[in-house]
This record gives C-alpha cells, structure tokens and sequence, in this order.
C-alpha cells in the first residue's frame, strides 16, 4: 500500500488502524503519530515557554459520514466542533479538529464549551475516568475537504500532512479528536 492508496474519497480520507498504518508514516513521524500520551505535554516539552493555542473556530457543525460513524450519531445531528493550531512560538505544528456531540456535553463535560485557547489534552489526560479507543492514521492531500480546512491559515501549504484520530469517552459519551501533523514538526527531536 503507498500513500496515494489513503486518498480514496474528494470528501473523506481513509482512515487506517495503527497496524496496518505504522510503517506508510514517515520515520521521523512514527513516533508522533502512535504516541498515546497527551501530545499536549509533548509538544510543551519540545518548546519551553513558547506552546500556545490559536482558535481557528468552534461552531455546532454536521459532521462529515466519516465522523458520524466514528461517533454513533444520527446523520444530521449536530456537533460542537473546534479547529486549532497548536503552536510553538506562532508557528503551527498541528492542526487539530475535536468534535463533540451534543449528548456528549452532560455533567461534568459541559466546560468543554468554554475551552478558549487552553489545550483539550490538558483536560483529557489530567482526569480520571476517560477512556481512549485505539489510534488511527490517516494522509492528507488536496484532493481530500480537511485538508483545505487545515491550510487555510497557513502562508504556505504542505503537499500532504499525516494525522491521527482517536475517540475519547468522558463518563462514556464519545468525542473524536483528529491531529493533523504539519511537516515542519518532523525536524524537532522525539
């Protein structure tokens, strides 16, 4: 399988179980993909002092068929939906998509309404109780409507970007988190 073998749709990209995915990354990208630590505390670790977040938007959304699926919803429901970069010294390093579906935002979960520019990994993995299915991995290109999504503030779009994808559960109620990795973050050390 190549990586042209992922562009399969105009619409959505193929989403592949980290099994048959791990070896099409790129080396230098292998180690962020499959990582199921909180990428938040990494990317901190790779730049001291200098992580932030830029909100692109957050908005109730229909999600994608793709994403529908992934999270057990009815087609049509909505969900909230966060695009950021996270960054290091104002240079993106990741794109990354969270959807929320609107039964998923009960209890304890509502805050996430109200994450402004603080990170969602910070929340996620400083909490007990929530669980992660397993990673998959995905390549981006032009032909695919995310991509466009993630390049649209960036002075110089990529050929291509690997991501991943991983549904979180909080007191059992599903949200799909997707990081894009921007290809410059392949130069910082694992």
């Amino acid at each position: 399988m190549t990586g042209s073998d992922f562009a399969t749709s105009a619409a959505e990209p193929l989403w592949l179980d980290w099994r048959l995915a791990r070896n099409q990354a790129p080396g230098p990208l292998r180690s962020w993909l499959w990582d199921r630590g909180s990428l938040t505390a990494r990317l901190k670790a790779r730049c001291p002092g200098g992580f932030g977040v830029q909100v692109l938007t957050q908005a109730w959304e229909r999600p994608v068929l793709d994403e529908v699926k992934a999270l057990g919803m009815a087609f049509g429901e909505r969900a909230l939906v966060r695009e950021v970069y996270l960054l290091c010294h104002d240079t993106p390093w990741v794109f990354a998509r969270t959807l929320i579906p609107v039964r998923s935002l009960r209890g304890s979960a509502r805050r996430l309404r109200f994450l402004g520019d603080r990170p969602l990994g910070a929340l996620l993995f400083g909490r007990r109780g929530v669980r992660r299915d397993p990673i998959q991995a995905t390549r981006l290109g032009p032909e695919h409507r995310l991509f466009h999504r993630l390049a649209v503030g960036l002075p110089d779009a990529p050929p291509a970007v690997w991501g991943r994808r991983t549904r979180f559960y909080i007191d059992h109620r599903p949200l799909l988190v997707n990081e894009f990795f921007l290809p410059w973050i392949s130069e910082v050390a694992g």
